[in-house]
């Protein structure tokens, strides 16, 4: 049992103030979409989840209230209310105070998940208001804010008691801003996936989550006593797993370290990165000091065995990996990650401890598992196969176009070779494809027309995607190659354009070639998706022709209702788009392709494992789940980007 550290007044460290998140809340939280808004809960909960993982938290209450707002409780040990030394309670100065918090007192937390001390005050400053209660030292300290400044009148310097317990934690709850973010409604599915996860993470906490927004209340709980190897067989119950799930934990330095792993007779690579329980959808060097370790014994093995003969060369880390499903989760006590949302770890060390456990656990089992070793091996030797003949493939399919319009005149390509400047629209029809090539600056913008739906390339084959005609061309236009479970030739400092935009009709035809489009960039080309390079038109659905007074355009029906009422009995004449080959060029520039005036969705991956189960449900040839998932997001009929 580790020593007791004392958790008072004096644990809080502050660093500086709270200026400037509400003018930049992207900086703190990523997005004010519906990822940032979500965040939000995140971060409360993962300050509940650093209580846990200090020995002094089981259980966390997540609740949506019907108000729209969330609750967070836990039965930690409450955050400290006492005087500090700055002369306010230690608590407020959590929640009002950037950089404010027990994560900078190494005794207190020895790792943690929470944005150091931002993650409270940053929701407090996002939030219409926020309403704290701290059950701590036999009473209940009561605070309030509203847009990050507190209401609550302090007694004596310190927060009011409103009740006596016996009972230890914190409670908070809070209301989005809606003058922050653009839709204020929580996405269940997103913070379910979620909070599942950290359960798996931590196979001592019990997380209870509540939604009663809807008709019938929601509740479910959440407790993975099997931590990641249930977490490695939940991602693995629909394939044929190859062996039981591998499981290694160690320490190097200051650096912890847990693994899970399983090979599945399917060629397809999932390895997810956590450090201090947060997802690094990203990776970093914890994912590369596994992959790196992974191959290389596994080269060893196969030489030792004579499966690679001296004439050989070795498997690649692509053939190694294909099949695997693994989740790597450290804990570390300073990590450093790109960017303020975690999203891939930066820390040298990590890599080096990850490297050195591996190397040993992978080494013990192994020896002692001669046939899973063989499995594995076998894994590698069949995707080796695969890769070769699929590498010809791409020599005699993958024909070299000149790099302005291709044989059929389809790519018309930008004068601009900038590629940071560049853009590429892909528009649906040639006949849209004509307005677009007339409408757009040819210096900067590209158009690529394609005839109806592209192939589906979550139920083809390999030599049925190469082959395809318009894949093939939008794989040369972006000149960047393409990632695929049985190698890997993209390279992102070959792109041509800094953003590629889907550009579709507004209807269901025009969804589905978006989905569709979307399916290949995700399943070939991810890092287009990461890198924030996709993006989705939105043309409008309306114009509106006043009899007095400007046109206006509209790009859905919620906005034409809002047009209706500000009209107020107005007569005015309504256009209706049916598709973008409607607009002659001068409409199209001006709602579409003009970068001052155009809207355009940003395509995000929040959750790569949903986004992977959610693909592969509606874009494989599996029915009835499909149908199922359809019902029950009938009402969410919309392209959340």
């Amino acid at each position: 049992m580790a020593k007791k550290v004392t958790y008072d007044a004096s644990s809080i460290a502050v660093l500086e103030g709270l200026e400037a998140v509400r003018k930049r809340p992207g900086m703190y939280i990523g997005s004010t979409s519906r990822k940032g808004l979500n965040h939000l809960i995140y971060e409360i909960v993962d300050n509940s989840v650093d209580e846990h993982l200090a020995g002094e938290c089981d259980t966390i209450y997540v609740t949506l209230e019907k108000d729209g707002s969330c609750t967070v409780e836990d039965n930690g040990r409450g955050i400290p209310v006492g005087m500090h030394a700055k002369g306010l309670p230690a608590a407020r100065l959590v929640f009002s105070t950037l950089h404010a918090g027990g994560k900078f007192d190494d005794s207190v937390y020895k790792t943690s998940g929470g944005l150091h001390g931002v993650g409270s005050s940053v929701v407090n400053a996002l939030s219409s208001y926020m309403v704290v209660d701290i059950s701590r030292e036999g009473y209940v300290h009561h605070d309030r804010y509203e847009r990050g400044v507190p209401t609550e009148q302090l007694v004596d310097g310190l927060l009011p008691k409103i009740s006596k317990t016996n009972k230890h934690g914190t409670k908070i709850n809070f209301l989005p801003d809606p003058e922050i973010f653009e839709k204020t409604y929580f996405k269940e599915d997103d913070i379910k996936s979620r909070l599942h996860e950290t359960a798996y993470l931590n196979p001592g906490l019990t997380i209870n989550y509540a939604d009663l927004r809807g008709e019938e209340p929601e509740y479910v709980t959440y407790h993975e006593p099997e931590g990641i190897i249930g977490f490695v067989k939940e991602i693995n119950k629909s394939a044929e797993a190859l062996h039981d799930v591998v499981y290694f934990s160690g320490k190097s330095e200051d650096v912890e370290l847990e693994v899970a792993f399983q090979y599945c007779n399917e060629f397809k690579e999932n390895i997810l990165g956590f450090c201090n329980n947060i997802y690094n959808s990203e990776g970093g060097t914890h994912i590369t000091g596994f992959k790196t370790v992974l191959t290389t014994v596994i080269n060893n093995y196969a030489r030792e065995l004579g499966i690679l003969k001296d004439k050989d060369a070795n498997f690649t880390g692509a053939d190694v990996r294909n099949g695997i499903t693994a989740i790597v989760s450290i804990k570390h006590p300073d990590p450093r990650f790109e960017g303020q949302t975690k999203t891939k770890l930066d820390n040298p060390d990590a890599s080096k401890a990850t490297q050195k456990v591996c190397q040993d656990e992978f080494v013990l089992f192994f020896d002692r598992n001669l046939d899973t070793l063989k499995a594995i091996i076998s894994c590698a030797e069949k995707s080796a196969k695969i890769r070769k003949s699929e590498e010809k493939a791409k020599t005699n399919l993958l024909t070299k176009q000149k790099f302005s319009f291709d044989q059929n005149g389809k790519l018309a390509n930008c004068e601009s070779r900038d590629a940071s400047k560049c853009e590429i629209f892909i528009v649906e029809g040639d006949s849209a494809g004509g307005s677009a090539k007339m409408a757009r600056n040819r210096m900067y913008q590209a158009i690529m027309p394609i005839r109806g739906k592209i192939l589906n390339v979550e139920k083809a084959s390999m030599d049925k995607v190469l082959a395809n005609a318009e894949i093939k061309t939008l794989i040369n236009a972006f000149g960047c190659g393409f990632s695929e479970g049985y190698g890997n030739d993209f390279d992102i400092t070959k792109l041509r354009y800094d953003k590629i935009v889907i550009m579709a009709d507004a209807d269901v035809d025009g969804a589905h070639i978006s989905t569709l489009l979307l399916t290949f960039f995700y399943r070939f080309m991810p890092e287009l998706i990461r890198e924030g390079h996709v993006y989705i038109a939105m043309p409008p659905l309306y114009k509106a022709i006043p009899s007095k007074g400007e046109e206006e355009y509209l790009y859905d029906d919620i906005a034409l209702e809002k047009y209706r009422k500000k009209m107020d009995g107005k007569t005015f004449t309504l256009q209706r788009y049916k598709g973008l080959g409607e607009m002659d060029k001068d409409q199209l520039w001006e709602t579409t392709l003009d970068p001052e005036r155009r809207k355009l969705k940003l395509v995000e991956i929040e959750d790569a494992l949903m986004a992977s189960e959610v693909t592969e449900l509606l874009m494989g040839s599996d029915v009835a789940p499909r149908k199922e998932f359809i019902y029950k997001h009938a009402k969410e009929a919309e392209i959340d980007a």
